[in-house]
């Protein structure tokens, strides 16, 4: 596979860009998850992930994949819907957020992180490892952060206008895998063009989002789950334990519309 950095993203801007000094690539990052998801709102602590999509770089290579979609419980926003193309259909069958999440966070290892405002993506995550006890402490890059400091004049740094800005084709926005992967040739691009004269901007730093305090599922709530659950004989349910209140009563709430009440 094509070294990234050797490579214009996609046809970008500065078709003549020659390979970067050996001294000034040995110093930029080459080795990162790039990643984005997807969810159902803005609030880490009452939205709800459904995709997750992240690729691999090792020395500017694409070393591995990781695409997931992750079943919310509850129906979909329509403006969710209409924005991603993700249907209520397209979840229905697929896997609980507690499995994905220790998958995905074993799959990042201890690389450095990159998203485009990928603080967003990054309380969500850290929210989810939080409730199931698992430690989410990373060092990440921000294009966004970037762009807004190396391209002050551009009226918009969205994903889409950067995009469009270094030619770099992302035939489906708004999708996780596919945004993480214009991210990261996004990244690119702004090394080749930046990074000679301002190494410093590309540092990566340490990302932090404190995580509310979560109430967990109570006693009486965990009961009548439990005993719903095995009066419906409903299988491949998460861990119960690893629920929050609200989330108890969404799950409770979507068997019952679903399923009926227990007689």
């Amino acid at each position: 596979m094509a070294n990234l950095f050797m490579v214009n993203a996609m046809g970008a801007r500065g078709e003549g860009q020659k390979e970067m000094d050996k001294a000034i690539k040995k110093e930029r990052i080459t080795s990162f998850v790039c990643f984005d998801i997807e969810t159902t709102g803005l609030c880490p602590e009452s939205d709800r992930i459904i995709e997750i999509g992240a690729l691999k770089v090792k020395d500017g290579k694409i070393i591995e994949g990781f695409h997931e979609f992750i079943n919310p419980l509850i129906k979909l926003p329509e403006n969710i819907i209409k924005l991603t193309g993700i249907t209520d259909e397209m979840l229905q069958h697929t896997k609980m957020e507690d499995m994905v999440i220790q998958h995905f966070i074993e799959f990042m290892e201890d690389y450095i992180v990159m998203g485009h405002n990928v603080e967003f993506d990054y309380s969500f995550i850290r929210t989810a490892a939080n409730k199931l006890h698992l430690s989410f402490e990373k060092m990440g890059i921000d294009t966004l952060k970037l762009c807004r400091k190396l391209l002050p004049h551009l009226e918009s740094k969205s994903l889409a206008n950067m995009c469009s800005y270094y030619n770099i084709i992302n035939n489906n926005a708004h999708r996780a895998y596919d945004d993480a992967k214009a991210t990261a040739l996004l990244y690119v691009s702004l090394c080749n063009e930046f990074f000679s004269d301002k190494p410093e901007a590309f540092s990566p730093g340490p990302l932090w989002f404190k995580v509310k305090k979560i109430q967990s599922i109570t006693n009486k709530q965990k009961k009548y789950l439990i005993d719903l659950i095995k009066y419906h004989k409903i299988e491949n349910i998460q861990s119960i334990d690893s629920l929050t209140q609200s989330e108890a009563s969404r799950m409770i709430d979507k068997i019952i519309l679903e399923k009926g009440r227990m007689i």
